[in-house]
C-alpha cells in the first residue's frame, strides 16, 4: 500500500504536453519525459486547514512497482518531490467526462514554478515488467503552518532512502509531518513486453 486511506480535500490535475492523468489511464513513457504541470483545485464548500489559500503544498511521484509488480524489490521508487505548490484559481470536475477534455489553455498556472526537493525523473518502466503504477500525492503540513518547510531529501530514490523494501512516500511524509490531501495516478509500461 502506497499510502493509508484518506479523504481528499483537493483535486489534483497533472498535465504533460500531450497527455493528462485521469485517475488510472495508461500513458506511454515517451509522453511523460517532460516535467508535468500541476494544478490543485479546492472543490469543497468547507474551510479546513488543508485548503487555506496561503498554504503551500508538496507534490510527490512514486512508483510502487519497481522494477516490476511481481518483483518489487526496489519499491518504492521516488520520481519527484516538489514543494511550494499553491492552489490554482480555476476549478474542474474531479472525474474526466468524455465531452470535457482539458487543453493547455484550460490549465491555470499558480504563477510560480514549484521548487524541486528531488528533481523530476520521468517514468521509464523496464522491458518485460508489465504496467507500472505511478502515483502522484499532494501533502500539506500536519500542523497547518504557512511557514517555509524544511523538508528532508531522501538519501536515494530507491525505497525513498529508507533502505527497506516497500519503504516509500508514506515513511517520508510521516518523517516530515505531512498529511495527504489529494492524489492521482497513471499506468505506464515499456513497449517491449
Amino acid at each position: 500500500m502506497v499510502i493509508d486511506d484518506f479523504l481528499p480535500s483537493l483535486t489534483l490535475s497533472v498535465t504533460w504536453s500531450k497527455e493528462q492523468a485521469k485517475l488510472g489511464n495508461t500513458i506511454k513513457p515517451k509522453y511523460l519525459q517532460d516535467q508535468p504541470t500541476i494544478s490543485l483545485h479546492d472543490e469543497t464548500d468547507h474551510d479546513s486547514f488543508s485548503t487555506k489559500p496561503d498554504l503551500t503544498y508538496i507534490v510527490t511521484l512514486t512508483d510502487p512497482d519497481a522494477p516490476s509488480r511481481d518483483n518489487p524489490e526496489w519499491s518504492e521508487m521516488c520520481h519527484w518531490i516538489a514543494s511550494n505548490v499553491s492552489l490554482s484559481q480555476k476549478t474542474f470536475p474531479i472525474l474526466p467526462l468524455p465531452e470535457f477534455e482539458l487543453t493547455e489553455n484550460d490549465v491555470s498556472s499558480t504563477g510560480s514554478e514549484p521548487d524541486d526537493v528531488v528533481e523530476y525523473k520521468p517514468p521509464g518502466p523496464p522491458p518485460k515488467t508489465g504496467k507500472h503504477r505511478y502515483v502522484f500525492l499532494v501533502f500539506a503540513p500536519k500542523n497547518g503552518t504557512t511557514e517555509a518547510l524544511k523538508l528532508s531529501k531522501p538519501k536515494d530514490r530507491k525505497h525513498w532512502g529508507t533502505g527497506e523494501e516497500r519503504g516509500g512516500v508514506r515513511d517520508w511524509a510521516e518523517e516530515n509531518e505531512l498529511v495527504p490531501v489529494a492524489a492521482n495516478f497513471i499506468y505506464s509500461k515499456n513497449k517491449k513486453q
